[in-house]
């Protein structure tokens, strides 16, 4: 609930003109920016350190964002920004170490459940969220939310605890961080199956993830209402939900083909908007993206805390997050000069075909069958 909230109280502080839209995006956008540079930064540091400790620090420095967040609102645009900017490092610095002590914590038979769980957490959150958000403003108020948000944070740093651990075998090294950073991109390509993964995940965030962002001006001019956009991003919610909950247990026999085959499913969000079809054909095609994408999510951080050396591991896991994460806003950048460029059937039709054809390529690499170099055919 702290790293999915702030964008909901955001948009309310721009509903009572707290806020304009301008600035909205430029928050957003400096949270964003203090992510991505922060990422690579706290998987060297859970690498190096004790996780527990990156997790502890990053989520007290986004706790002490709320306060600045509160006080520049509406009156300071740069301390705002700055404060938002904070937020997003600390958010970033958390994922990679988080994800790394999950697998120092859960034995490996359970891993799969404890990621399920995690995903099912901010799949709940994004769905009550802006609800309970709307709820709690007339009685906390804007400033009040941005406060609990802060406390949040403060709860998701102190309850892991502070450890005294360091990340792993090689952590009493201290090579600089750019040659850090190098080892863990060296470790990704050991593992083709990770490469060829990433490489259909990249694809997939930048293209179908993008088009995605087109569905309010078709629901809009196509259909005459918003309801389709609300009804299709409720269902691709629950969809998600849905997957977190059947990837607890389901174990296919081809684990890597079976999550990029989900993956693909990504695909059929972008199909539904080329073609003037029923507004229910469009909902049921974002609930299958939604189960898709958790159906491929869940595996995949499994395996990644799998097959990666642990020493390595939170470095791994934040050049997965810094190449998921950063492509979705450049995507979007991209997507409405295309549009104005070729139209939008045909950006849509490509946008759907590279999302069916990255995952059928990622899996023709031998280790991608199990997400395991291990298992790959000799």
């Amino acid at each position: 609930m702290a790293t999915w909230a702030l964008p909901f109280v955001l948009g309310l502080a721009v509903l009572e003109r707290e806020l304009t839209a301008a600035e909205l995006g430029l928050l957003l956008a400096a949270r964003t920016v203090g992510f991505l540079a922060a990422v690579p930064v706290g998987g060297v540091l859970a690498d190096r350190h004790s996780r527990r400790g990156v997790v502890l620090w990053s989520g007290l420095a986004a706790a002490g964002s709320a306060p600045l967040l509160a006080a520049g609102l509406g009156r300071s645009v740069a301390l705002t920004a700055a404060a938002a900017a904070v937020a997003g490092a600390g958010q970033g610095a958390c994922r990679p170490a988080f994800q790394a002590l999950t697998a120092e914590v859960v034995e490996e038979g359970r891993r799969q459940q404890a990621n399920a769980a995690m995903t099912l957490a901010v799949r709940v959150s994004t769905l009550i969220g802006p609800g309970l958000a709307a709820l709690l403003a007339p009685v906390l108020h804007i400033r009040g939310l941005l406060l609990g948000i802060g406390l949040l944070w403060l709860v998701a740093a102190l309850v892991p605890g502070r450890g005294t651990g360091a990340g792993g075998p090689a952590a009493d090294r201290r090579d600089s961080f750019v040659g850090e950073f190098t080892d863990g991109i060296r470790e990704a390509r050991r593992h083709p199956w990770f490469v060829a993964g990433l490489g259909a995940l990249a694809a997939v965030i930048f293209t179908g993830y993008s088009a995605t962002g087109v569905a309010l001006l078709v629901s809009r001019d196509r259909y005459g209402t918003g309801a389709v956009l609300a009804a299709a991003l409720t269902a691709y919610t629950a969809g998600a939900l849905a997957g977190a909950l059947v990837i607890v247990h389901w174990r296919p026999r081809a684990q890597g083909w079976a999550a990029l085959a989900a993956l693909a499913a990504y695909g059929v969000a972008p199909l539904s908007l080329v073609f003037p079809v029923h507004p229910a054909v469009v909902v049921a095609a974002y609930l299958a993206a939604g189960l898709g994408i958790e159906l491929f999510n869940v595996p995949w951080f499994t395996a990644i805390q799998r097959e990666v050396a642990p020493e390595r591991l939170a470095r791994v896991s934040s050049l997965d997050f810094l190449v998921s994460y950063g492509l979705a806003p450049a995507g979007l950048a991209l997507i409405a000069p295309a549009i104005d460029a070729f139209g939008l059937r045909p950006v849509l039709a490509v946008c759907a075909l590279v999302c069916f054809l990255a995952p059928a390529a990622a899996a023709l690499t031998p280790s991608a069958r199990d997400f395991s170099r291990r298992r790959a055919p000799a």
